[in-house]
This record gives C-alpha cells, sequence and structure tokens, in this order.
C-alpha cells in the first residue's frame, strides 16, 4: 500500500525555519521531520511513498536525491578527475515519488493530483509535520474491516484542528472546525483512503479538512481510529523544542524503530 505525504505547504506558524526549507524538511534530531515519518510507516512494512510538494520543492528534492551523501562516508578523489567512493552505502528500502502538486495548492487539490500514481489502489495518507506512535498495521486493518471510504485516526490534544464528532460505532457524524470549549478528539492525520474519496474533490482549491470530509462524514463513509497514545505536530518553534527534547532524552515513541534493536 502506498503512503502519501503531504508537504506543499508554506509552514508559515514555524515561519524561523520554514522561510529556508519546506516544513516537513525541519530537522529534529538531526533528520527532517519527513524522514521520521518514512521510518515509521517502514517499521511497519510500507515502503512506497508519494510525496506532495509545492514550496520549495527542490529542498525535498535535492535531499532524497543526495541520500547516500547525507547518510554514508564518502570519499572524493580530486587527483584522478574527482571520482567518488561511497564507503558505508546506508540505504533504505523506500521507493519514492515526488510530484509537484503547486505551489498554492489547498490540500484536497494536493491529493487529487496525485491520483495516477496511487493506481486505482487503497492508500494511506498523512501530513509532513506529525508524528505518532499509532500501530499502522492495526489503522490498516481497521479500515479494512469497517468498509468505508475514509478512516481517520483520532486523538485527543489541545484544539487547534478540525473536530470530530464520534459515534459509539467509531462513524463519525460530523467533522467541524473547532470551538473554544471544545475538548473531542481531532483528526491527527494517519489516513487510509479508497479511490472514492477523490469523487469528493474538486480540484486545486479544494481544502481536504473542509468540504471533502465534512461530505464524507455527513455520507456515513468517514470512520475513526481513536488512537490514545503519543501523537504530536510541530506547528511552532515551542512543539519542535519538545519533540528535540524527546530525542535527546531517548524517549521518543514515535521512534520504534530504534527503541526495538
Amino acid at each position: 500500500m502506498k503512503v502519501v505525504i503531504l508537504a506543499g505547504g508554506f509552514g508559515t506558524r514555524i515561519s524561523e525555519e520554514s522561510h529556508l526549507v519546506p516544513k516537513p524538511m525541519i530537522e529534529i534530531g538531526g533528520r527532517p521531520m519527513i524522514w521520521h515519518i518514512m521510518k515509521e510507516y517502514s517499521y511497519y512494512g510500507y515502503h512506497d511513498f508519494i510525496i506532495c510538494c509545492g514550496y520549495k520543492q527542490h529542498v525535498i528534492k535535492e535531499w532524497f536525491a543526495d541520500y547516500y551523501l547525507y547518510n554514508s562516508d564518502v570519499t572524493f578523489d580530486f587527483t584522478d578527475g574527482s571520482s567518488m567512493e561511497v564507503h558505508n552505502n546506508v540505504a533504505e528500502p523506500w521507493k519514492v515519488t515526488l510530484v509537484d502538486t503547486g505551489l498554492y495548492t489547498m490540500t484536497g487539490g494536493r491529493i487529487k493530483r496525485i491520483q495516477p500514481y496511487v493506481q486505482g489502489e487503497t492508500f494511506m495518507l498523512t501530513y509532513g509535520d506529525g508524528v505518532s506512535d499509532v500501530n499502522i498495521k492495526e489503522l490498516e486493518a481497521f479500515h479494512k474491516e469497517h468498509g468505508k471510504l475514509a478512516t481517520v485516526t483520532a486523538v485527543n490534544v489541545g484544539q487547534r484542528f478540525g473536530v470530530l464528532d464520534i459515534e459509539q460505532d467509531s462513524r463519525i457524524s460530523s467533522f467541524r472546525e473547532k470551538d473554544d470549549s471544545d475538548g473531542g478528539m481531532i483528526n491527527g492525520g494517519y489516513m487510509v483512503l479508497d479511490q472514492g474519496v477523490f469523487d469528493y474533490i474538486d480540484g486545486d482549491k479544494t481544502v481536504f479538512e473542509k468540504e471533502p470530509l465534512k461530505r464524507l462524514a455527513g455520507d456515513g463513509e468517514l470512520i475513526a481510529y481513536k488512537h490514545p497514545g503519543f501523537w504530536k505536530c510541530m506547528d511552532t518553534q515551542r512543539d519542535r523544542q519538545q519533540l528535540e527534547d524527546l530525542i535527546l532524552s531517548n524517549s521518543a515513541p514515535w521512534m520504534r524503530w530504534v527503541s526495538e534493536k
């Protein structure tokens, strides 16, 4: 199953960093946020990625193009015409497709643009600025069991995002903008989507978290996988520092590929 990562936004809330690189390329623990997300999925056996690029997409493309250089010991020999020898070839089992989804395209439009790359299959979707210890294999099984067009991972944190009204059978009855009095669960990304979701997206100006998810909820086609564990979005410098501190203290819950070695 392919994993789609939204990585094209401007990241204005963390502009101290994002004026230089796209938000998913901001580093925590010496690695870009998007690397951490991909390692999460890869831990569970998902190795085929489609990255929706936009703002400063060249930074993302250059980083992947030079992945060996960033992660291996290299000798450059200029005496014989500048040859290069990679000593410890650090490779990931990844296939990565980088797609230009437009500079000003909204989230729904970015998803619509990668439709040809998912080839009629069910696919994963998440945001390029959040990490979690959600069990992705269990998430996929939950989606298949319930047979809805869309599953979102519901997490309970401070209210900055759209709120989910969840029924007892895990069906989402409505998807709405947050309210100051809300204490409900929110959309934490880590979604599983069937092809029918594309019918709910009009074009580049469509914000996926607004009309499409609201319509899916109204049609009974949106369901919540409730995750009580760790989830953190890197929305501000404070968020970034909190994630950095977890890594430095060897207590980052999402880094299972390290903690379970």
